[in-house]
């Protein structure tokens, strides 16, 4: 059940354009730290975990090795295989690794990208109150 809803996440964000797909759109989306979680299948080659590495070494972009294979992966997200993707939506993120379940494996990625959460969150309520300041004046 728990594969079911975190794959059905990933589908989700496909859809929603909150993912992207594939060693060349991750590096991209990761060297431009559009890249708020990166996921690698468990069965991805060598020389992939290796660049997926290099993506994220130096930055606070979290990898996650995702108990799914790149044919279960592919599956979700309407391809044939994937074996790197990055999801750049935090609060998606955050939302897919609670939905893998085992959360005291997962402690630590939780708490930062809850963290990561709050910090965007407390961002658009002051964007928000500064548009609102701007177009009545500030009270």
């Amino acid at each position: 059940m728990e594969q079911n809803k975190s794959l059905g996440l990933l589908s989700l964000a496909r859809k929603g354009g909150n993912i992207v797909l594939g060693e060349e759109q991750a590096g991209a989306a990761a060297r431009a730290s559009r890249a708020r979680l990166m996921l690698l299948a468990s069965d991805a080659g060598g020389h992939t975990v290796r660049r997926a590495k290099s993506f994220v070494a130096g930055t606070a972009q979290p990898l996650l090795t995702l108990p799914y294979t790149r044919d279960e992966l592919g599956d979700a997200l309407g391809t044939t295989s994937c074996a790197i993707a990055a999801i750049t939506d935090v609060q998606l993120a955050l939302a897919f690794v609670k939905t893998l379940g085992e959360p005291e494996k997962y402690a630590d990625l939780l708490q930062e990208l809850d963290e990561r959460v709050k910090r965007v969150e407390k961002r658009r309520a002051e964007e928000k109150a500064h548009r609102r300041n701007v177009r009545h004046g500030k009270s």
